[in-house]
Order: structure tokens, then C-alpha cells, then sequence
């Protein structure tokens, strides 16, 4: 199997999509795995399983439509396995498995018969003191940017996913790129955790980016962004849109977006920026703090 990713945006050929079959039972609060989803389930308000497989399958039908070829996980029963990205994540033409939490790992062995069909020489396995999930791990050309927490309470946090070895880690792998790590707000208020970076920014297109700028813990890591990608091209969130989840849409293509439906004021300024916006319901799933582009595990990208 060929992989090759560069960047969010180029040509997809062929991605993993997650699934929503035989999701399991509504966690109990103790196994909630982040703030969003712990919300729903206190309110009694966590998505079902016929609703979630309708979103996904909606997406599927997206990208098929644009000839993409879609890998899916096998079935493990009563599991979520809908978020791919978290468990893996590919870089020019490496494959890299992510270090997730431990009570996540069989999700990884229900994609294993895809990992397999990669040439053993292109599988990175992180050591354990790696901490690191796809959700935070962004190829932008000569870039790779990285979400990340730095405080001395990382530990406390179930919403720390990727640690400074992670970073490290990334930078020894790729000697040749930039990786520039960015500081995230972790909190236990869904409405200000920015549990990955794609909850808080990703780039679109060629040159323009989605952005919230309360969801860096340091000025200056969002001033990197402004900078590297100009104001004017940066579509920036606000925090109720952030929890809405605007920032985790997903490329098809430079030009080609898949939105969820109810981001009205994104897919405006996406269409008027010449992109085509492909809207699906994903309402349901965001309920679990992870949207398009957490669903998806990308491997080869024009």
C-alpha cells in the first residue's frame, strides 16, 4: 500500500473512516474520556448509536462520491470506534501509532489489517514515554505542527493527549521540518477545552486556516499562526463555535471542504472564498468533543 501525506489539504485518495457500529452502551461519567462527552451523559443527552451511523454513513457517501477509496475498521463489539484519527496519523510516508489512552488501545487493532498492508519499514511504533494523538498532529508542508500542554499539571488532565516527548519525538523523526509545538487550554468546561489542535485551529485550501484564538495558552502561539498565514486569511471561531467544533471540518481538496450542515456563518466564508462545501449532518457526534476531521485517518493525499 502506497501513503503519502504532506499536508491537510491535497487531492485524498484514500483515508480510514471510523465507525459507529456496535458503539456500546452510554458510558457511565467514570469513563467519559472527555469534559463534552461527560456533559452530554449527565444530561442525559449522549448521542445513540442509529443516529451516529447515519452521520458517518453520510460522510462515507461524500467521499466515495469524490472517488475516494475508504478503508474501514473491523467491528469490535460495543466500542467506539469512530475517532481514527486519535489512533494514528501519517507524515510524507510514514505511518506513526499513536500512544492513546490504554483503555483505547484495542481500537487500534481493528485497523491493524489496514496498517499491515503498509511496508514494515514505514511503521513507526513511539516508545511509551511518547504521548502523542493524531488529533494534535498537523503536516503543513514543511511544517508539522503540534498541539501539546506544558503545564506541571499534566498528569491531572485526561484532555492532555500529547506530551513534550511527543514533540521531541516528532522533531528527531523529521530532522528536515519545522515542528512547532503550540500550548493548549485544557480544561475540564467543555466550552473552553481545547482537547486536541484541531479543536482550535487547522488549515483549509492553500493558504487559510480556521482558528480560535482562546484556545492557546500563549499569545505568541497564535501570533505564529497570524503571521505565517495572514489575519486576512485566517477565519476566526468564537468560543461557542469552538465548542460547536468549526475548527475539525475535513479537506477533500484544496478547493473541496465537508462541513457539518449547521456552521453557517463558516460555510459562508468558505464558499465566498471560492471553496465548494459539501454540508452533512455530524451534530450527533461533536456531542463527543471530536468532529470530520478526527473521524478520519488520511494515507495518501496527492
Amino acid at each position: 500500500m502506497k501513503i503519502q501525506i504532506k499536508n491537510e489539504t491535497n487531492r485524498l485518495r484514500s483515508v480510514i473512516l471510523g465507525t459507529a457500529q456496535s458503539n456500546g452502551a452510554t458510558p457511565t461519567p467514570e469513563e467519559a474520556y472527555d469534559p463534552k462527552s461527560l456533559e452530554h451523559i449527565l444530561n442525559g443527552t449522549y448521542p445513540i448509536e442509529k443516529d451516529m451511523i447515519l452521520e458517518m454513513e453520510a460522510f462515507a457517501e461524500i467521499l466515495r462520491k469524490y472517488e475516494i477509496h475508504v478503508y474501514r475498521p473491523e467491528i469490535i463489539e460495543d466500542c467506539n470506534q469512530i475517532f481514527a484519527r486519535d489512533i494514528g496519523f501519517v507524515i510524507d510516508d510514514k505511518f506513526i501509532k499513536a500512544n492513546i489512552l490504554p483503555e483505547r488501545e484495542n481500537e487500534f487493532q481493528a485497523i491493524e489489517y489496514i496498517v499491515n498492508q503498509i511496508p514494515s519499514s514505514q511503521r513507526i511504533m513511539p516508545p511509551p514515554e511518547v504521548h502523542i494523538e493524531g488529533g494534535d498532529v498537523m503536516p503543513y508542508n514543511e511544517y508539522i505542527f503540534v498541539g501539546t500542554y506544558k503545564g506541571e499539571d499534566y498528569q491531572n488532565y485526561k484532555t492532555a493527549r500529547t506530551n513534550m516527548a511527543g514533540v521531541n519525538f516528532l522533531k528527531e523523526l523529521f530532522p528536515n521540518k519545522i515542528v512547532k509545538e503550540f500550548d493548549l487550554v485544557k480544561s475540564n468546561n467543555p466550552h473552553d477545552n481545547a482537547l486536541h489542535l484541531d479543536c482550535c485551529f487547522q488549515p483549509v485550501g492553500v493558504d487559510k486556516g480556521i482558528i480560535y484564538k482562546g484556545g492557546f495558552r500563549s499569545e505568541e502561539d497564535y501570533q505564529y499562526l497570524v503571521d505565517l498565514f495572514g489575519k486576512e486569511n485566517l477565519f476566526h471561531i468564537e468560543r461557542e463555535e469552538m465548542y460547536q467544533m468549526f475548527s475539525n471540518i475535513f479537506s477533500i481538496a484544496p478547493d473541496i471542504v465537508v462541513s457539518e450542515r449547521n456552521f453557517i456563518r463558516l460555510n459562508q466564508w468558505l464558499r465566498a472564498k471560492g471553496f465548494t462545501v459539501e454540508e452533512i449532518p455530524y451534530a450527533e457526534i461533536s456531542k463527543q468533543e471530536g468532529l470530520l476531521r478526527c473521524s478520519t485517518l488520511p494515507l495518501l493525499r496527492d
